[in-house]
């Protein structure tokens, strides 16, 4: 089994998860709070986790859609409650952040609001409890990722971003993903490829972490389809997997306007990588201009001609896998869109984007995603 060495320890392949007890040890965790979802319990995966235990631990099974304050504290109280040492989150993106997000707050002063990376308050993370990541879905790399998107009580959504925040472990199995349904590994994959794009489109420098995202971009483009339509394929999950982690290895590059206009949308309810898919082709298009060589690379990466147009490309590719392609599909009212492309142009996200966006240019990016 491939020990990947990165920017934290990763064990990934099929019946990775019978090392947990072992990486806990190694982690010196004796007590670690289980974080998960109702539906990964429904699944049988939180009843499979606890076979590989000595001990049953503590479970904060209600992480909901979208991470919020609101669980991360009852998550805490939990964890304080039964003297935890640390943290396993099992699950998607929402109960990886929310792991992340009660490990900082079981080891710091204040609340969530105090460590927001648009106050300043990165610096403020210090070391935070151990948490070990299991993605149970193929697509937000939170397992290896250095923030912590949650909903406060104000419902405002804020992200904390340290590389103290990233999970000391991971343990990446695709026999998790097996039984993911069409949908939600449409909108899982659609995410993990948007990473691919978006940071590589950023325009930090880190080369190392571009040719990964490169390659994040070629390996979901070629099998996302197949994952969705053969979800029993091992093939296909390992690779969808393998490219979800990509995409997380390359947050430190940065992202772009896909996620700073999508984020103001998700307390309303819609789901991260459904809107990430809807949102890339109008990004595309208005990033285009500004980065020809790099979509040329894009495009490349994923065996279209230079002649081809990716983001019509994105989109086709979109209504295969079942995905709606525009923001009025999900029932969004436009009356909310000049709110929302003033919450987008202050997304720290949009800092890295290729172009800069301002208020206006996300209203006309979200028109353009809207009819």
């Amino acid at each position: 089994m491939p020990l990947i060495s990165y920017l934290s320890r990763v064990q990934f392949d099929f019946g990775g998860l019978r090392l947990l007890s072992e990486e806990l040890a190694l982690l010196g965790v004796k007590r670690p709070l289980l974080v998960t979802d109702p539906g990964v319990r429904a699944a049988g995966l939180v009843d499979h986790t606890l076979t590989l235990l000595d001990a049953e631990p503590p479970i904060f099974g209600e992480t909901p859609g979208n991470p919020t304050e609101v669980a991360a504290e009852a998550a805490l109280a939990l964890y304080r409650a039964r003297r935890c040492d640390g943290v396993v989150a099992l699950g998607g993106g929402s109960a990886i952040d929310l792991g992340k997000a009660v490990a900082l707050l079981a080891t710091h002063q204040g609340s969530l609001g105090d460590y927001e990376v648009r106050g300043g308050g990165s610096t403020r993370i210090g070391e935070i409890a151990p948490v070990l990541a299991i993605p149970t879905t193929a697509g937000t790399g939170a397992e290896v990722g250095r923030a912590a998107t949650l909903t406060l009580k104000n419902g405002r959504k804020i992200a904390c971003v340290s590389f103290k925040l990233i999970p000391r472990t991971a343990i990446c199995d695709p026999e998790l993903t097996l039984t993911l349904p069409p949908r939600m590994t449409a909108a899982t994959g659609m995410d993990a490829l948007s990473h691919g794009i978006e940071s590589f489109l950023s325009i930090r420098e880190n080369p190392p972490a571009a040719a990964i995202a490169l390659d994040c971009v070629e390996r979901a483009g070629r099998w996302i389809e197949r994952a969705v339509a053969y979800g029993d394929d091992r093939g296909a999950r390992w690779q969808m997997l393998m490219a979800a982690l990509e995409g997380g290895l390359t947050f430190q590059k940065g992202l772009g306007a896909v996620h700073a206009a999508g984020h103001p949308m998700e307390p309303l309810g819609y789901h991260h990588g459904t809107l990430n898919a809807i949102l890339l082709p109008p990004v595309l298009r208005f990033n285009a201009p500004a980065v020809p060589e790099k979509i040329r690379r894009l495009k490349s990466a994923l065996g279209l001609a230079p002649s081809d147009d990716l983001a019509d490309w994105i989109e086709r590719l979109t209504r295969r896998i079942g995905l709606p392609t525009r923001l009025s599909e999900l029932g969004l009212d436009a009356a909310l869109i000049p709110e929302l492309a003033e919450e987008a142009s202050r997304e720290h996200l949009s800092e890295t984007n290729p172009r800069p966006a301002d208020a206006e240019d996300y209203r006309r990016i979200l028109e353009a995603a809207f009819v």
